[in-house]
């Protein structure tokens, strides 16, 4: 029976039109897990472009050279699209980042674990912004579409998480793997869990 549930998830993701797991790479979960435990203890708080924001928490691990200002304010979130009513208009919030130089990593995560993630990452693929993002139990994104794919390291997730891209809905288990995301079709993030959701997420840039 267990073999069966596995290898239906397994078949669901083969299908999938706007996910893709990578399968020739993957980290150490448990010791990414535990660094970011300790980590985010010295973070001390997550940033947010809007102070009143429930749903979007996240913590940069790269930066402009020399400009940690780049970690804060809109550089957080950066640029979306969304219909934000029932007139079916859309509308652009927030402006566009130049994520090709964020390139240096932020002095919390220098020498650390996560480095050698960041590391990886870089080697692989050419990338902007990479952050952890946190979801509050309970919460959910606005429907939205980005500038760019997004790569996905779940670290810390429930049975209630769903990433819904278009028409499809996909759980991303915590288990070492790495997922790329067409975030340039509309989507949202959802937890229905009672535990916070953290992914590290870098953006893709092609």
């Amino acid at each position: 029976m267990h073999y069966i549930y596995i290898h239906s998830k397994l078949n669901i993701l083969l299908k999938m039109k706007y996910i893709k797991k990578i399968d020739n790479l993957s980290v150490d979960i448990e010791k990414l897990k535990t660094e970011y435990n300790v980590l985010i203890d010295q973070a001390k708080k997550w940033e947010k472009d809007d102070k009143s924001l429930y749903d979007f928490n996240a913590i940069s691990v790269n930066q402009k050279e020399g400009d940690p200002k780049s970690l804060v304010g809109s550089n957080v979130r950066g640029l979306y699209w969304t219909y934000p009513n029932n007139d079916w208009i859309e509308e652009k919030r927030l402006e566009k980042i130049d994520e090709s130089g964020y390139n240096e990593i932020s002095s919390l995560f220098k020498d650390t674990y996560v480095e050698e993630v960041y590391n990886l990452i870089r080697v692989n693929w050419k990338i902007g912004r990479m952050r952890f993002l946190m979801k509050p139990p309970r919460s959910c994104l606005s429907w939205h579409r980005d500038p760019e794919k997004r790569l996905h390291i779940p670290i810390i997730t429930n049975p209630g998480c769903r990433m819904v891209i278009e028409d499809e809905a996909y759980h991303m288990p915590a288990d070492g793997s790495i997922y790329i995301t067409d975030n340039t079709k509309y989507h949202n993030f959802f937890n229905g869990g009672e535990t916070d959701r953290i992914h590290l997420v870098a953006t893709l840039l092609e």
